[in-house]
């Protein structure tokens, strides 16, 4: 696509910049070229994604441009393992225990979950990586590699900030107040489309009402929901965790949420394929849509913090006792606690929000109240 290409959704669009054309899945309704005149005039973008590219997720690795909580400390990785472990243990320890990790980079967190397993388990677990790209090079040979969740899962499936990259269609409202699509092209700029109708103006209805106001925009979350729901389905047996930046119908972002990064700097959300595109998640839509899931119990949402200290990633300095008596195991202490620091902290990491449904299972995580997503910076 050129930078004078057509207009579109922005759904289509996201699909065609971040993962090239082949991804693109049909257009979606009301996003028509019904439009009265630009939004956004903003300048071309350089480079435009030709027709054909493959997309910036298919290209790029994802660290080069955005850091998550998997790159940010190993204790992820292992709170992750910790939490497997208690999958195991609610499974009764099956002879094959399943780890998926769905939207899984270059494989960074299951390498290490793996490592921080003990061997006896580590053993045990089937590592599968979900992920558009083709399999990078270094990722260890026992680690399967698959375009979709693996049906019949009994284990655990983990999503970390997957579904903020799931591309979603664009509403605002117009000088009348009414919800229509908007359109954009390659090099950024908008512009309205049709209005919004039948199972859009349903979801928008029940999960992200209007306000009325002229320029109000919102983000039709019916993709990440069905999204959810199929990663759900595909567990016989276990837990399915999708972690992200979220917000809740009660304080949905006026004027929505979606962004670019790049060389890990934040960036207009240009659809040229040179940048992430990611918005906001509406967790407790996804959390409604999973719970439909056959066997699947009630879901929970919880602060990244919450579920962290749970899985015994605990901030706090070390003793100054310790200095005195070991001062080289106070040190290795005191960088673990500025590291689990980072992870909790509730305006970075510790702020994104645990979407939590299990399946056919007690949750391990049950024992700890519910608490209000909430909506960090994105890292």
């Amino acid at each position: 696509m050129t930078g004078d290409g057509p207009w579109s959704g922005w759904r289509e669009a996201a699909e065609r910049a971040l993962y090239g054309d082949a991804a693109i899945t049909g257009a979606t309704g009301g996003a028509a070229e019904t439009a009265d005149g630009p939004l956004n005039e903003g300048p071309l973008s350089e480079g435009a994604l030709s027709e054909g590219a493959g997309g910036f997720f298919l290209r790029e690795a994802p660290a080069s441009h955005f850091r998550t909580a998997v790159h940010a400390s190993p204790l992820f990785a292992g709170a992750v393992a910790t939490l497997l472990l208690r999958v195991d243990e609610a499974l009764g320890h099956p002879p094959v225990l399943d780890l998926v990790d769905v939207g899984a980079g270059r494989g960074e967190l299951l390498t290490g979950v793996l490592a921080a397993l003990p061997p006896s388990v580590a053993e045990r677990v089937r590592p599968c990586a979900v992920e558009r790209a083709a399999r990078p090079a270094g990722v260890p040979g026992r680690i399967a590699w698959s375009g979709r969740p693996p049906a019949g899962t009994t284990g655990l499936l983990f999503a970390n900030e997957w579904l903020d990259n799931v591309p979603l269609d664009v509403v605002e409202s117009d000088d009348a107040g009414r919800r229509r699509h908007v359109l954009v092209r390659a090099d950024g700029r908008e512009r309205h489309g049709g209005p919004v109708t039948g199972e859009d103006a349903a979801w928008l209805r029940r999960w992200w009402p209007a306000s009325g106001a002229p320029g109000e925009r919102a983000e039709i979350g019916r993709t990440r929901d069905a999204a959810w729901a199929d990663a759900v389905g595909t567990l016989r047996r276990g837990l399915a965790v999708a972690v992200d930046y979220s917000h809740t119908r009660d304080a949905r972002p006026p004027l929505g949420s979606l962004t670019g990064y790049r060389d890990g700097r934040q960036v207009a959300p240009v659809p040229d394929g040179r940048c992430d595109l990611t918005a906001h998640v509406a967790l407790d839509a996804c959390a409604a849509a999973g719970a439909a899931a056959p066997g699947a119990g009630a879901p929970q949402l919880l602060t990244q913090r919450a579920a962290l200290r749970l899985l015994g990633t605990d901030g706090r300095r070390p003793p100054l006792e310790l200095a005195r008596t070991d001062p080289a195991a106070y040190l290795r202490a005191l960088a673990r606690a500025g590291e689990a620091a980072e992870l909790t902290a509730p305006d970075g990491f510790g702020g994104f929000t645990w979407l939590v449904q299990p399946v056919a299972v007690p949750s391990p995580l049950a024992a700890v109240p519910a608490q209000p997503p909430g909506r960090p910076a994105p890292s």
